[in-house]
């Protein structure tokens, strides 16, 4: 008898907890990665390496997540290519200490494996390794590597002469 007397608030809750669940997909484009139209529509662009945290993970439970994080990273600029650029930069980021080098032949139409985990973008950087940080300025005026989805906006560099870099380098002259 219990039973049939709550039948319809079961219902309505299994209605409501249904109606109110989203699909997660993962990160998808509309049009493929360009990375010519990617460097292109970058406001600057710059070689750095990963110095340091300037806001470390929690010490007890820290969070990792895919998305952005609330840690943030230190860069020492070592070349502007494009824009105008002070010798430091912070983004949100992690560091590690494993390579994450891009598994695709330049000019890369993919983000490296780090960001191929369900963010669209990577956001581990390995400390004391070479980046090339293709970046859209905010309109809080902070730069993102986080504007073109699943594109190699933060690629590991193997070194100063690495095709990616090379190929980018030439792109931006054309702009």
């Amino acid at each position: 008898m219990n039973f049939v007397k709550a039948r319809p608030a079961l219902i309505l809750a299994l209605v409501v907890v249904f109606l109110s669940v989203m699909d997660a997909y993962p990160c998808s484009l509309v049009d493929p990665v360009s990375s010519t139209e990617m460097v292109k529509d970058a406001d600057a662009i710059v070689r750095g390496t990963a110095v340091e945290y300037v806001k470390r993970p929690r010490r007890f439970f820290p969070v990792w997540t895919t998305g952005e994080p609330d840690t943030t990273v230190r860069f020492k600029v070592l070349e502007v290519i494009r824009g105008t650029m002070p010798s430091e930069l912070i983004l949100p980021g992690y560091l590690s200490d494993s390579d994450d080098f891009n598994d695709h032949v330049p000019p890369y139409t993919f983000v490296r494996p780090n960001g191929r985990q369900g963010s669209c973008y990577a956001n581990t950087y390995r400390l004391g390794a070479q980046f090339l940080l293709i970046l859209k300025k905010k309109a809080s005026g902070e730069f993102t590597v986080n504007w073109y989805g699943l594109g190699p906006v933060n690629e590991q560099l193997h070194s100063s002469s690495d095709p990616w870099l090379l190929w980018v380098r030439e792109q931006a002259k054309k702009r």
